[in-house]
């Protein structure tokens, strides 16, 4: 077993940091106290990342991305986390899920968002069916050779600035043993597609300037040249192509718990109380120490994932094992950290309070710790006939 890095996969970390230092991190108070991302802004960092050979890093070389295996997009993912979501937004990563796109798709969606050209944005959470996705309610019907739309989305990432979306809609239902279930089927939408609006959605404590939308639906027309995938088959290009989002959360959650904790340590190491560093009271070095540790299992735990995807082994519940553990020490990191600032870890003065407010959404969004620990269970219990 090798637990080092390659000198390649050492220069890809140091590159993304050093940009995340010089390019994310000047403007993240800016967009903490406007709530958004000046464009000027957004089109600078897509530029740089561009002419850095980065955008569109997790597409193969055969599309135009660079092809990094999932060990090497997760490292630049983890670096990524480190700075304000809102930013590295415009740092460029189209969703995976474009690769099922067929030979005219690809011309119109997938290669020009690889080039930078068009941004995606995927839309599956409704108000009533966030966790549970069959229970979505926006569906398409046949009518006239075409499918209408209708019905809303909601707490939809970054359909502010994308210029066409995914989105899965029901399109059917089956009768089975178990009741009703529906059949999903996953569209891609233009932004001022007839029929098709994207409203403002809600305000955030976490991540601010990373917006959420609200997509509504109604009587939108779609031809089948819209249909990404199969019809019907929406939860087959789901599980091939969604799962390793998990992973992505997993990653970014180490690189933001470890910017959290520097905080933390050079802290603890300069400030003073009752004549010495608090570092020298136990109840500040232990709860570093416990910070390092679980900061590095969930490291190893999310790049183990990353390895098996790369070696083609099963990976669902190791990649779910990361996701829930990662963003569950994320929360308790930041709380520490704020916990050794004391009151000046509430202050926006620092960065600490953010760091704190960003880390609640962790646990939910991408599939919520306890569908987590529901795909473990299910996982290990399911050879057992139980």
């Amino acid at each position: 077993m090798h637990f080092g890095l390659t000198d390649e996969q050492e220069m890809i970390v140091s590159t993304v940091r050093s940009f995340v230092e010089t390019e994310i991190y000047p403007h993240e108070n800016e967009v903490e106290r406007a709530g958004e991302v000046p464009a000027h802004i957004a089109e600078a960092i897509k530029s740089k990342c561009l002419d850095l050979g980065f955008y569109a890093c997790n597409f193969p070389e055969e599309v135009g991305g660079a092809g990094l295996s999932h060990l090497d997009f997760t490292l630049v993912e983890r670096e990524l986390g480190r700075g304000s979501m809102a930013l590295t937004h415009f740092f460029g990563r189209p969703q995976n899920i474009l690769m099922a796109c067929n030979a005219d798709q690809r011309e119109r969606y997938l290669l020009p968002a690889v080039r930078g050209e068009r941004m995606d944005a995927l839309a599956m959470t409704e108000s009533d069916a966030g966790s549970d996705v069959r229970g979505m309610k926006c569906q398409a019907v046949r009518e006239g050779g075409d499918w209408v739309v209708s019905g809303s989305k909601h707490f939809i990432s970054g359909a502010d600035q994308a210029d066409f979306f995914i989105v899965f809609v029901a399109t059917g239902v089956d009768e089975t043993p178990k009741g009703p279930k529906k059949r999903i089927t996953c569209f891609l939408v233009d932004r001022g597609t007839p029929g098709f609006e994207v409203r403002p959605g809600y305000a955030s404590v976490s991540h601010r300037g990373y917006k959420n939308c609200i997509l509504d639906f109604d009587g939108c027309r779609l031809p089948d040249a819209q249909v990404l995938g199969e019809v019907d088959g929406g939860f087959a290009v789901m599980n091939e192509w969604l799962y390793a989002t998990r992973l992505t959360v997993a990653a970014m959650a180490v690189g933001r718990a470890r910017r959290c904790f520097d905080h933390a340590l050079t802290y603890a190491a300069e400030r003073k109380q009752f004549g010495q560093q608090i570092a020298k009271f136990q109840g500040v070095s232990f709860q570093i120490a416990d910070m390092i540790t679980e900061i590095d299992a969930a490291d190893w735990l999310t790049l183990a994932g990353a390895w098996r995807l790369d070696q083609g082994l099963p990976a669902n519940r190791e990649i779910a094992s990361a996701k829930l553990y990662a963003t569950e020490m994320l929360a308790r990191v930041t709380d520490a950290t704020l916990q050794i600032h004391g009151g000046m870890g509430l202050m926006s003065d620092l960065p600490i309070e953010r760091f704190w407010r960003d880390a609640r959404v962790e646990r939910i969004w991408d599939g919520t710790s306890e569908i987590q620990r529901h795909i473990i269970g299910r996982d290990l219990f399911r050879p057992l006939g139980a």
